[in-house]
């Protein structure tokens, strides 16, 4: 069964990670056995303190659910060794109905690819190069195996020889005077139940006599090849068929495509499907991070359509999901915020409700109907709703957010209050990390017509922290407008206490121009009263872009 990923927006607060691991479970409760939740950003301390409180273990992060190369390929590798002979290769690919065959070492590292073609080629090769239907290239252990036949006496039987095979139809006296024609050690010489022909060549020291029809070789002629150490194999087949098999108990490693095209267990479809097209190979053979072969994918594996769904929480645009949404089906989407540009390809249940989190949505689901409500999964809800609204104090606040933050407390035997001073003191993206990393801990990605912009928020208790690295903080927001080629970056830092918060803007000169608030210092305005970025923040900068634009900026 397919997985359904209930995952929030990248750079995951602590209500998208809640409301995620929430409706996980009310999914599972009413039917979806296969929800499972998921990130597709790191936690943060805040999310950490949560999780241990709750006794909770942190989503399964997947950076990407755009349809890769594992989630199509076939596991079960059909493969050969070096060694193995042609004739044992064929079979196994008419068994299986394959073109292609991997060919790997002890290691499962590949050394090349046996195909039909080239195989063919070796049998019927060109009338330029008619010698060649006579090369035997092979041990006398593999002939022996490939013939299904018996050994009397072998000398050196495992070294590899390139053999000139010939089959015994001629006359005694022109046997014996073609014998010399060849360097005897390289002859091969296929020969029934003629004793006369058999005694010519152990006597001219040939590497080996097959008997065919599965003869008796007399004890003078064993004796013979024993002196003058002549290999003799006894082959159950008429002499045809016997001349067939010695050619195709050629090792594998001597016709091998040695340069191909092969993938990586987690490239994306769509960026290796034009290479595999223009291929011609038929099947590639996919490797995992340590070169071993994991699977293979043919060409047919394209038109394969993944299983893999999604249902977005706290968030519906595509900019801030996971990477690789655009390219699955998205099921459901659960949220509070403004509706974006997303589109889907079929009907899908979207709950968008004017609430302060999305944990509020989640949690009323498992009230509205009737399914119980684990006092961990109520604790994590308790903590997405606090967060997002702290503690009921935000304009994004509802009666309804109240309400359910009510039924919570009694189900997980949590109080919010004394549960929220905790969350808030329980860790500060300012001490604990990097500037760089600080700015997108809660970063969203907008657009606004032509518009690229991104808006993050940090929530601090007093404002002692960022006034120390304020100079790094506004330099790294710089830093990453230009990387990310934004129109503008802002940044409000907010003081949960006095319910107040700082802004700070980088790049559009015109839009700082027309910010109406007090400006201490060049990009960086105070916001009194502005705590909400949903509600207050993101609606303040688009009328203003709006303004700009039809101002003709």
């Amino acid at each position: 069964m397919s997985e359904v990923l209930v995952i929030g927006h990248r750079n995951p607060d602590t209500d998208a990670i809640c409301s995620a691991i929430g409706y996980a479970e009310f999914k599972r409760r009413t039917g979806m056995p296969n929800a499972l939740a998921a990130r597709c950003g790191e936690t943060n301390e805040r999310i950490d303190f949560v999780l241990k409180t709750f006794g909770m273990e942190a989503p399964k992060f997947v950076a990407d659910v755009a349809p890769k190369v594992c989630d199509v390929m076939e596991h079960k590798v059909v493969s050969v060794g070096p060694r193995t002979s042609v004739v044992e290769a064929l079979a196994m690919m008419d068994e299986k109905n394959l073109r292609m065959l991997p060919v790997l070492d002890q290691d499962r590292r590949c050394l090349g690819l046996l195909s039909v073609f080239k195989a063919s080629r070796f049998f019927f090769p060109s009338l330029n190069r008619i010698f060649d239907s006579r090369r035997v290239l092979a041990s006398l252990r593999s002939l022996c195996r490939v013939l299904q036949g018996t050994m009397i006496c072998a000398f050196d039987p495992e070294r590899e020889d390139d053999l000139i095979l010939m089959v015994a139809t001629l006359k005694p006296a022109s046997f014996a005077a073609r014998l010399p024609q060849y360097p005897h050690e390289k002859l091969a010489v296929v020969v029934g139940d003629r004793e006369d022909i058999q005694r010519l060549a152990v006597q001219g020291r040939v590497r080996v006599v097959i008997i065919t029809g599965g003869l008796r070789v007399s004890e003078d002629i064993q004796a013979v090849a024993q002196s003058h150490e002549v290999s003799l194999i006894v082959s159950p087949h008429d002499s045809a068929t016997t001349a067939m098999l010695c050619r195709a108990s050629i090792a594998v490693e001597h016709l091998l495509h040695q340069n191909f095209q092969s993938f990586g267990i987690e490239d994306r479809l769509m960026d290796i499907q034009h290479r595999a097209v223009d291929s011609q190979q038929q099947a590639f053979p996919v490797l995992n991070n340590e070169k071993h072969v994991v699977g293979v994918i043919t060409k047919s594996c394209f038109l394969q359509k993944t299983t893999r769904q999604l249902i977005l929480v706290d968030h519906n645009e595509l900019t801030q999901a996971v990477q690789g949404a655009d390219q699955v089906d998205i099921l459901e989407i659960i949220d509070h915020h403004r509706i974006g540009s997303l589109s889907t390809t079929q009907p899908i249940l979207f709950r968008n409700e004017p609430v302060g989190s999305t944990s509020t949505i989640v949690a009323d689901c498992f009230k509205r109907y009737g399914v119980e409500l684990p006092p961990s999964i109520a604790g994590l809800l308790l903590a997405g709703l606090v967060s997002d609204t702290l503690n009921l104090t935000s304009p994004t606040t509802t009666p309804r957010d109240a309400e359910i933050l009510e039924w919570l407390e009694v189900l997980s035997n949590t109080q919010a209050r004394e549960f929220t001073e905790k969350l808030f003191e329980s860790g500060s993206v300012l001490v604990s990390r990097p500037a760089d990393q600080s700015i997108t801990a809660d970063c969203k990605e907008y657009v606004e017509g032509n518009r690229r912009f991104s808006v993050a928020q940090i929530e601090e208790i007093g404002f002692d922290q960022f006034q120390k690295r304020k100079i790094e903080v506004r330099t790294a927001l710089e830093q990453y407008r230009a990387v990310n080629r934004y129109d503008f970056s802002v940044l409000l830092v907010t003081d949960v206490v006095l319910q107040t918060s700082l802004l700070l803007v980088a790049g559009n000169t015109r839009l700082r121009d027309a910010i109406q608030y007090p400006e201490p210092e060049p990009g960086m305005f105070e916001l009194t009263g502005i705590v909400s970025r949903k509600k207050q923040l993101l609606p303040y900068l688009t009328n203003m872009l709006a303004r700009l634009d039809g101002a003709g900026t």
